[in-house]
């Protein structure tokens, strides 16, 4: 009963500190990092532990199902240079970097936990950096990079990361053995999360019109694909994401907006409990190794990690800067430099806001605490990952706004201009649907989508005034029925069957905007 307590009262805490975040203007990551901080340093709190095989199912393939669904193939390969310089070699440098300062400062460590230790804390989570950018309306590329490199680096760390608690759990690490094993493991993956996201298509569609068994239904089988390619020795991050990428494109076609909004409901709470809980555990994880370290041993590590933290930042910016160097080079020497830019060339403003976006989350924690008990060092690595997500949370995510205000950052509008599109030809469709009826109800439609259609030329908001009148109507007919329920007319389930439908006419009434 005590952990369950404990449970809810982190989660409201969790709720308030998100209330206080969105209201300072701060993405709710950089304060979660500071409670978890908090967290390792209070007594008497309940030890909460998990399956290390669980931590990874638990927390990464939910987030990365979510992240993934949103994805646009389409922007991503338009940006493919860019977003695969980041995802493989950024990834692969900080790697590398990170196990060669970390054996240089701790020489007992062994290769294969120094390389696992930068493939943990390689990975950037592109979510507070996405939620500042969103604010100040940059260049939509620039998100659609940190989210593309956010999805997929994943994938090439914890390949890397596997490979490397395989050599140390085994004693030993053949780089000719494991080539042709990496790319079947690609392959394979690849193949997987198409076969089930087109095989799991009928089933989800069969619950379109129940929202419970639906929603239930999709984490079961977000888990269940992740189970099963991690049985079958897989790389489960990268199924998971196809599988996303193609249900996206397959199932939302057949799903109804009426289980829509609430699907869509559930997932971004469960998200948010999952990062929570994320900080949370890792906090507790870090107690009993400060705990059991003592003063001079836990200075030592606090220091490594430090200097992890120097590296981390410090590789990503030179990479980036260099990227752009090396592709301006490139394009002059392919003669195809067109204005100064090529289309997978990086401005100076656009390298420097992404070199800075480095900050490190949820994969990073639970790939740390996901390293079996007895792992060599385990407590340093642990620290190591703690300090680096804190430490780049709070470094770089509180001055990254600061950053955007100083350089030349302009919105390009190009997902405005598809919206425009999309919605002046949707209505036209719309209209000639009609058809030839002259009836009043039908002149009466026509005339609003007509409406609509003029405002998505001339206005950022869209509204009508009929839909201005039925929100009008709906107010009285809502108090009308809360007046009817309280003074007994109607009970709770004649009520609750009104409201639901105030609600869905309420939605389709009102205003939209471009923000």
């Amino acid at each position: 009963m005590i952990l369950f307590e404990s449970v809810l009262v982190l989660m409201l805490g969790a709720v308030l500190l998100s209330d206080g975040a969105r209201r300072a203007g701060i993405p709710y990551p950089v304060v979660l990092a500071i409670a978890g901080t908090a967290l390792a340093l209070v007594p008497d709190i309940p030890a909460i532990a998990l399956e290390p095989e669980l931590v990874l199912a638990l927390f990464v393939a939910p987030i990365l199902l979510d992240a993934a669904y949103d994805s646009s193939p389409r922007d991503l390969r338009s940006n493919w240079l860019s977003v695969g310089s980041l995802v493989v070699i950024a990834v692969g440098v900080t790697t590398l970097a990170v196990a060669a300062v970390a054996r240089w400062l701790v020489p007992d460590l062994p290769w294969g936990a120094a390389v696992a230790l930068g493939a943990i804390v390689a990975p950037p989570d592109a979510v507070a950096a996405t939620a500042i950018l969103r604010r100040v309306r940059p260049p939509h590329r620039l998100v659609v990079i940190l989210e593309g490199e956010s999805l997929l680096n994943d994938a090439s760390a914890l390949l890397i990361y596997r490979l490397a608690v395989a050599a140390v759990l085994a004693g030993g690490f053949s780089p000719a053995g494991a080539l042709p094993t990496f790319g079947l493991v690609i392959v394979g993956s690849l193949a997987l999360g198409v076969a089930l996201a087109r095989l799991i298509t009928r089933p989800l569609a069969y619950f379109n019109e129940d929202a419970p068994s639906s929603i239930i239904l999709q984490f079961i089988s977000t888990f269940g694909v992740w189970i099963l390619a991690e049985r079958l020795h897989l790389s489960a991050v990268i199924t998971i994401v196809v599988y996303a990428m193609v249900l996206a494109r397959t199932s939302g076609l057949r799903m109804s907006a009426r289980l829509r909004v609430p699907s869509y409901a559930v997932w971004e709470t469960t998200v948010f409990v999952l990062q929570t809980m994320a900080f949370v555990l890792i906090g507790l994880q870090l107690r009993p190794i400060l705990a059991q370290l003592g003063p001079w041993q836990s200075t030592t590590y606090a220091g490594v990690a430090l200097v992890v933290l120097l590296t981390v930042i410090l590789v990503r910016l030179v990479w980036v800067v260099s990227y752009q160097v090396i592709t301006r080079w490139a394009g002059r020497l392919a003669g195809r430099l067109r204005a100064g830019r090529t289309p997978d060339t990086l401005s100076g403003s656009d390298s420097l806001i992404i070199g800075w976006c480095g900050m490190r989350g949820i994969v990073t924690l639970a790939t740390a605490y996901a390293l079996p008990d007895g792992f060599p060092y385990r407590e340093l690595i642990v620290m190591c990952a703690f300090v680096v997500v804190v430490g780049t949370l709070l470094v770089q995510g509180l001055t990254l706004p600061l950053l955007l205000r100083r350089l030349p950052l302009g919105d390009d509008h190009s997902v405005e201009q598809e919206f425009r599109t999309a919605r002046k030809l949707a209505l036209k469709a719309a209209i000639s649907a009609i058809g030839d009826d002259t009836s009043d109800t039908a002149e009466a439609v026509r005339r609003e989508y007509g409406d609509m259609a003029r405002q998505t030329r001339d206005r950022q908001e869209f509204d009508t005034s009929e839909n201005r009148l039925r929100r009008q109507a709906l107010a009285a007919a809502r108090d009308t029925a809360l007046e009817l329920r309280r003074n007994g007319t109607i009970g709770d389930d004649a009520f609750h069957r009104i409201e639901e439908e105030l609600d869905w006419l309420e939605l389709g009434a009102a205003p939209r905007t471009l923000e």
